[in-house]
C-alpha cells in the first residue's frame, strides 16, 4: 500500500504540512494564527462574506460533476488533443520515471497544492493584509467561473485514459485515488488545468505579500506542480497552457479588483507593497 491509503491520511498530511509552513512563514504559533482567522470570521461580516464565497466556489466542482450527469451528447475533444501533442506526456513520464520522484510529485499534487491555499489565507489574515486576502478570493472565484463551462461542454479526458503508453502513476502512491479523490475532480475535467491555474494564481499574489520565503516557495511549488501534472500522466500540454493563461489573468484581475475596493486598511506597522485598508471601513 502507498503512503496515502485514504482521504484521512491526506487530511493528516495536509494538516501537518500546513502547521509546518505556517510556522516557517510567520515564526508564530499556528494556534494563534488559527484563532485570528476564527475571530475574523466572527467579527468581520466582510471577511466572512469573502471566505464564504470562496468556500461556495470550491464546492462548484462537486456541483459540476453532478450537473454533468444530465448533459447528453457531450463532445469529447481528447483525440484532437492527442493528435496535436502525440507522445509529449509519455516521453516526459518515461524519461524521468523514478519511484522517489513519483512519491514527491504525488505529495505536491495532492498535499502541497491544497496547503498553498490554506497557508495563503492564514498568512494574509495574520498579517492583516486583507487586500491580498480579498485578491486571493476574487482570483480563485475567477478561476472556477471560467473553468466550469469548459468542464461541462469542452470535455477532455486525462492523458492516461487515452494513451496506453502513459500510466496513472499517482495510483502507486495513493491506491484509492480513483475511489476517493476522484469525487472532487472529474476524469474529463482537464482543460484548463486548475492545478496549474490555481498554483500560478497563488504564486503571483504571493509576490505582493512582502514575505520573501512565501514568494519563492509558491513559485517553486507552482513549477513542481506543473511538472507533476505531466509526469503523473494526468494533463496535456494544452491543459497547462490554458491553465497558465487563466492563472495569470485571474490573479491580475483579482489584485485589480481588490485594489479598487475601499474595504480594508492595514495598520501602519505592517509594511507591504500594496495599499491596504482597515476592517472598520
Amino acid at each position: 500500500m502507498g503512503p496515502f491509503e485514504s482521504m484521512t491520511h491526506v487530511s493528516i498530511y495536509t494538516t501537518i504540512c500546513t502547521i509546518v509552513l505556517l510556522y516557517i512563514t510567520t515564526k508564530k504559533d499556528p494556534i494563534r494564527i488559527a484563532y485570528t482567522f476564527v475571530m475574523n470570521l466572527i467579527r468581520s461580516p466582510r471577511y466572512l462574506l469573502h471566505f464564504g464565497a470562496l468556500v461556495l466556489i470550491l464546492l462548484m466542482n462537486n456541483l459540476e460533476l453532478w450537473v454533468e450527469k444530465f448533459i447528453h451528447n457531450k463532445t469529447d475533444f481528447t483525440l484532437i488533443f492527442y493528435s496535436i501533442e502525440k507522445e509529449f506526456v509519455a516521453n516526459i513520464q518515461h524519461f524521468f520515471l523514478n519511484d522517489t520522484l513519483t512519491y514527491v510529485t504525488s505529495f505536491f499534487y495532492v498535499i502541497v497544492f491544497s496547503t498553498l491555499m490554506i497557508v495563503s489565507i492564514a498568512l494574509y489574515t495574520w498579517n492583516k493584509n486583507y487586500q491580498l486576502f480579498n485578491a486571493l478570493c476574487y482570483a480563485i472565484i475567477i478561476n472556477y467561473v471560467v473553468a466550469m463551462p469548459f468542464y461541462l461542454f469542452f470535455q477532455v479526458n486525462e492523458v492516461w485514459v487515452l494513451n496506453p503508453n502513459v500510466n496513472m502513476l499517482i495510483s502507486n502512491v495513493f491506491p484509492t485515488f480513483e475511489q476517493t479523490y476522484r469525487e472532487m475532480s472529474g476524469i474529463n475535467n482537464c482543460f484548463p488545468s486548475l492545478h496549474t491555474s490555481l498554483s500560478i494564481t497563488m504564486a503571483v499574489i504571493a509576490t505582493h505579500s512582502g514575505n520573501a520565503f512565501w514568494k519563492w516557495f509558491t513559485r517553486i511549488t507552482a513549477g513542481i506542480i506543473i511538472f507533476s501534472i505531466f509526469y503523473l500522466g494526468i494533463h496535456w500540454f494544452l491543459d497547462m497552457g490554458a491553465g497558465l493563461i487563466l492563472g495569470v489573468a485571474a490573479s491580475k484581475y483579482g489584485l485589480k479588483i481588490a485594489q479598487g475596493r475601499q474595504s480594508f486598511k492595514l495598520p501602519a506597522r505592517v509594511n507591504t507593497p500594496m495599499k491596504q485598508r482597515s476592517l472598520s471601513d
